[in-house]
């Protein structure tokens, strides 16, 4: 997915409702590129076996499976043209009212304090599958939910928010252990520092280029820019362009001490077109201007 143009929709572009909305295949056209979304969403495969990608994972989605998408997470699910598929978008202040945080800050949140975020949280890691008997209990849960929000009435929204809970708390019993396990690993940590590893290599291997950007890394790792802006800021305290700053001039450095090259050549392979700018930074970051770095270092301390 990496290299894709990414589209992050808002409730009001993918669904009639502010808050809740549930449709099968036939309410409107499916999305057949990666994507994100600023609400939860949860599919349901009636009939038709396929491969979800999720962040940085491609899981298996066959018949009988549920899939469940926090907000800003990258996604697509390319289901078969027979298929069959239910879907459920919902707003955070529908779900979570007592949750007054950013969308992006949802991974941190305590499983004891959301446990119905479980699916969510860890989907990467897991298969949501039912058995036959089970996922016919989930079906009549649909019908119900679509008849409702079709005629939302005084107390719909009430029955809506029931129907949806049930759903997630069956999911997060049938799939109790494995759940409650990744919690105690804290897998969404581990998860993070996944998507900063895939970061970081994506930052060694082009930061020659004069053109490293937040978007194309943020692509390259699975992630939203804005997703990418948060989790360094929060796991570094840097935000994305001092992060590259600092690898260049690290690799500045380890240039200018081990060899003889040119300041110009070595301004260009740390990823500046411009050998003046080059230098103003690497005083900035040193003290020192690189031909006087060099000397001092190989010549000790005047």
């Amino acid at each position: 997915m990496p290299g894709t143009r990414v589209t992050t929709y808002g409730m009001e572009q993918r669904s009639d409702r502010p808050d809740f909305y549930i449709r099968d295949k036939r309410g409107r056209a499916a999305l057949t590129s990666p994507h994100r979304h600023e609400y939860f969403q949860i599919q349901i495969n009636l009939g038709g076996d396929t491969v979800q990608h999720i962040g940085g994972a491609v899981r298996p989605f066959p018949r009988n499976a549920l899939a469940f998408i926090l907000p800003h997470r990258l996604h697509v699910i390319p289901h078969p043209e027979d298929g069959e598929f239910m879907l459920i978008n919902f707003s955070q202040a529908f779900f979570l009212p007592q949750l007054s945080c950013d969308p992006l800050d949802l991974e941190d949140i305590p499983i004891g304090q959301a446990p119905e975020l479980s699916p969510f949280r860890f989907q990467e890691q897991l298969d949501f599958i039912l058995d036959d008997a089970t996922f016919e209990e989930v079906k009549t849960w649909l019908t119900h939910m679509r008849e409702l929000d079709a005629h939302r009435t005084f107390g719909a929204r009430e029955r809506l928010k029931g129907y949806l809970f049930q759903l997630i708390g069956l999911v997060c019993e049938h799939y109790a252990e494995p759940l409650q396990a990744f919690a105690a690993n804290n897998a969404t940590r581990r998860g993070r520092k996944d998507a900063l590893a895939r970061v970081q290599a994506h930052i060694r291997e082009h930061l020659h280029e004069p053109t490293l950007n937040l978007t194309d890394t943020a692509a390259a790792a699975f992630l939203s820019p804005n997703y990418l802006t948060h989790l360094l800021r929060k796991e570094t305290g840097k935000p994305f362009s001092q992060l590259v700053l600092d690898r260049r001039m690290q690799l500045a450095r380890t240039l200018l001490l081990n060899g003889t090259q040119m300041i110009g050549a070595i301004a260009h392979r740390c990823g500046f077109t411009d050998e003046a700018y080059f230098s103003r930074c690497f005083r900035k970051a040193h003290g020192l201007a690189p031909g006087q770095f060099r000397r001092q270092q190989h010549n000790g301390p005047l």
